[in-house]
């Protein structure tokens, strides 16, 4: 008996086939409000897979990852490999007040599960109510990049753990006094005995490990564009489309902001460095120590970004449209103003990265559509 089977998988090979090669060529009649002529060609394009997207536009010399979902988890370096009783006890030690000197700030004072794990200030407030200098960033985030704080000063979340902790603006405390604090404590001793099968007295390293693999385990999943990724095209609207399309292409967002973390764990001056006023902050040049590091800080992830305000390394941006608007105008680029200016070697330089974008009012809308879906 003849079967249809095979003419009927040869037919839907070749239907997928002309629909995997959607014609790009459409999306040069884009206007700053698609019709719905535009939209289907959107659609089209991107409801492929991501390779065969349109390939973003990116400066020379910039190195960039596609867009991509999370991985299932992180791996975790040789040295601490994950388990679920590190992951609990880094978890309890997140949460306790007692890693602190005045036993009253935990890590989740400034990282708080409602708010994505930032905490919704312009900058924290830290031991005797004293105000940081910089914008505490989701530590949701913290396992997707590297290296770690705004200026890079931790390789990793293992050397970062503890940092808070002696910082006299945040726990004012000391590794050596949580120690002794710990290990007198009628709790912890046989909690680290178990996650980390060791008969001997609690360390500062075990406390460190067991917080860095409680943070890996906090990655931001279920997205609506993590969905659109795995084949749910139909979570994306129309707005949000179209601005997935200008983050890849006439935002030039890629340039800094790309890869399954949105980031590329690089430093870059937006023109927010103060140099010389009130609020200045000289950024990763504090830990390098090199003239082009005045000011730069690192790009963070843009994961759960709506949720995380204010925004900056100084959190002075409470709209996400305040960011965007700023942004299309190219950053602000301070110039020298007299020759002692022009002849400092630290004078900050805005990155050429940032240029006037011509977004249109609805292109800005459509991409912070984009960016709600993250």
């Amino acid at each position: 008996m003849f079967s249809y089977r095979p003419l009927l998988g040869l037919l839907l090979s070749l239907l997928w086939h002309a629909h995997s090669q959607a014609d790009p060529a459409c999306l040069t009649r884009l206007g700053a409000t698609p019709d719905a002529a535009g939209y289907a060609c959107l659609r089209a394009i991107y409801q492929q897979p991501p390779a065969h997207w349109p390939p973003p536009q990116v400066d020379a010399g910039v190195t960039w990852r596609e867009l991509g979902p999370l991985p299932e988890r992180l791996t975790a370096p040789a040295g601490n490999p994950d388990t679920p009783a590190k992951v609990a006890l880094g978890e309890k030690l997140f949460f306790d007040p007692r890693l602190s000197r005045s036993q009253q700030i935990a890590c989740a004072s400034c990282h708080e599960p409602d708010l994505a794990f930032a905490d919704g200030r312009r900058v924290s407030f830290g031991h005797q109510r004293a105000a940081g200098k910089r914008n505490s960033p989701s530590a949701a985030n913290a396992g997707l990049v590297q290296p770690l704080f705004w200026d890079g000063r931790a390789a990793d979340l293992e050397s970062q753990a503890l940092m808070p902790v002696s910082d006299p603006l945040e726990m004012a405390f000391s590794s050596d006094e949580l120690v002794v604090r710990l290990r007198n404590s009628p709790d912890y001793p046989t909690l680290f005995r178990k996650a980390f099968a060791d008969p001997a007295p609690l360390r500062a390293e075990q406390i460190a490990q067991a917080l860095a693999s409680y943070q890996r385990s906090l990655l931001p999943r279920n997205n609506r564009f993590d969905l659109f990724l795995q084949g749910r095209q139909q979570l994306l609207s129309d707005q949000q489309l179209h601005g997935l399309h200008l983050f890849r292409g006439k935002a030039r967002c890629m340039n800094c902001h790309s890869g399954p973390a949105l980031s590329d764990n690089r430093f870059h001056n937006l023109g927010l460095t103060y140099y010389g006023r009130r609020y200045e902050d000289l950024g990763r040049y504090l830990v390098s120590g090199r003239a082009e590091d005045v000011g730069a800080f690192r790009t963070p992830s843009l994961r759960q970004v709506s949720r995380t305000g204010p925004w900056m390394h100084n959190g002075l941006f409470r709209q996400l449209e305040g960011i965007l608007n700023l942004y299309n105008a190219g950053m602000p680029r301070p110039q020298p103003a007299n020759a002692q200016q022009r002849e400092d070697p630290l004078f900050p330089k805005t990155s050429p990265l940032l240029q006037p974008l011509q977004l249109q009012r609805a292109e800005l809308q459509a991409l912070r559509a984009f960016l709600d879906t993250l």
